[in-house]
């Protein structure tokens, strides 16, 4: 029997993603062969994968809590937003093409196949698989064909432990509601209930705890205090986006439509040197900022279009007279050219969209999608950092006589003549510890003593004691089945 626990939450952004972190960090410090598994994910931020294939960036963040590489297996359908009613699907690793929301309903029954597949593969020789659910199982709309909660959870036999969170108010509601919605069927998957994101005392919420209890008759497994370090760890939905920091050397970022593999960013919102922020649609680019960053975007001549609209080509344009700096990543690579061509359609309708003009490049779609891990050293200091290419896509031109970086012998992405504009499709080159210092110190920004991984595992560490001290970690791991003795 294939020994799992399933989260599910009461709503989206109930900190399920971080939850499952924690627990299989738990779970390892344990001396438990753990992994994570989300059936269906809808994300944008994503991560390259050992076995060459993609998946959300929250479960290569749970792979590093369980000591594992991330797998494709961890995360069998990714939906990767590209319109507000579209997304190209990603199975097992691969795309499969682009779909409407009322298509792909009609295709999910399809997915179980692979999703179970992927599951069972995960399990083999491992003591226990921790499973995250997707929005909330009280849509039960959208429980016909369901895949990423009490589908699955019939479908692989894997109890389900509801978590509420209380910080956005009403969780009694959450819960008590979610449980007068569900079917017979549904209902008897789950065991039990926790309490998430509570500020202050937890004491306090004792009368609601029992009360929720006794409406439901499920057991409560804890309430769990707001953990305040979870800022130090990528994030995966860019609702959670935030600046950070008091440097004194300012970095901006505006936040587009389909901005996507923004936890680029996240190493720097760590260094002390650095303030950060993160620029929503309405508002102009700070004036004040010494370095603009472009992210990476699912759909690049939209989002083109979209930072226009909010009249940041105009505010970047301002940067620059300033004596500014501008990187693009990937898509935001793309954008700083001359023009965008996508003859095919890949991301809209075909046509060709002028860029910014702020790098003598033009890039051509295509449908063969860049996904590899990769070794570079950084052009201007030499310093050697590692990361991951995830693009469609081919960016040619003058400014790439200028690389931002070399791929072995191969030069790769691009800076303007004067200097001050540069662009790459490298992603995750931040996290590497002495290219971030080196490039941030030859920017005159300050940089800390303390590495980024040592940064994050230390925070994953912390996580796992938080959840020990606040929920019955004992009671939970044995809804799963015997586990070997730690």
């Amino acid at each position: 029997m294939t020994r799992a626990l399933m989260l599910q939450g009461t709503g989206s952004n109930v900190g399920k993603s971080l939850l499952v972190a924690g627990l299989c960090r738990a779970a390892l410090r344990r001396g438990l062969s753990v992994a994570p598994f989300k059936p269906q994910n809808m994300s944008n931020n994503a991560a390259v994968t050992a076995d060459g294939g993609e998946i959300g960036r929250a479960q290569a963040l749970q792979a590093r809590a369980a000591g594992l590489e991330p797998l494709t297996d961890m995360n069998p359908i990714l939906l990767k937003p590209e319109t507000d009613t579209g997304a190209q699907v990603v199975v097992q690793g691969r795309a499969r093409g682009a779909l409407r929301a009322r298509a792909f309903a009609a295709e999910k029954p399809k997915l179980m196949a692979p999703v179970l597949e992927s599951f069972h593969r995960l399990a083999t020789g491992r003591d226990l698989i921790i499973v995250e659910g997707a929005g909330s199982p009280a849509e039960v709309n959208l429980r016909p064909g369901d895949i990423a909660n009490m589908g699955f959870a019939r479908a692989a036999e894997v109890p389900v432990v509801l978590i509420g969170d209380i910080d956005r108010g009403g969780v009694i509601a959450q819960i008590v509601g979610t449980q007068a919605v569900l079917d017979p069927g549904d209902l008897a998957m789950v065991r039990g209930f926790a309490i998430n994101k509570f500020r202050g005392d937890p004491r306090l919420f004792d009368d609601g705890y029992r009360l929720i209890e006794a409406r439901t008759g499920w057991p409560g497994f804890g309430v769990i205090p707001w953990f305040p370090e979870a800022c130090r760890l990528p994030a995966e939905d860019a609702v959670d986006l935030g600046g950070t920091g008091r440097g004194s050397f300012h970095v901006v970022c505006p936040m587009l439509s389909r901005i996507a593999n923004f936890d680029d960013l996240d190493p720097l919102k760590l260094e002390p040197g650095i303030r950060l922020t993160m620029v929503p649609p309405g508002r102009a680019l700070p004036g004040d900022a010494d370095l603009v960053i472009l992210p990476g975007t699912k759909s690049t001549r939209g989002d083109l279009a979209f930072l226009r609209d909010q009249g940041w080509d105009i505010d970047l344009a301002a940067h620059l007279r300033r004596g500014g700096r501008v990187l693009g990543l990937c898509g935001g690579y793309q954008m700083l050219g001359r023009r965008i061509a996508d003859p095919d359609g890949l991301e809209g309708p075909p046509g060709v969209t002028e860029g910014l003009g702020l790098l003598d490049v033009e890039t051509v779609m295509h449908a063969d999608k860049t996904l590899t891990r990769i070794e570079a050293r950084h052009a201007a200091t030499g310093a050697a950092f590692s990361g991951y290419e995830i693009h469609i896509g081919a960016t040619d031109g003058p400014d790439r006589a200028r690389p931002f970086a070399h791929i072995d012998d191969r030069p790769e992405g691009a800076i303007s003549a004067d200097g001050r504009v540069a662009g790459s499709y490298l992603h995750g080159l931040f996290s590497e510890d002495g290219f971030r210092r080196a490039w941030l110190g030859r920017l005159g920004a300050e940089t800390g003593p303390e590495g980024y991984d040592a940064k994050v595992e230390a925070t994953l560490d912390a996580l796992a004691l938080h959840l020990e001290t606040h929920l019955d970690i004992d009671a939970l791991f044995a809804l799963a089945g015997d586990l070997p003795a730690s």
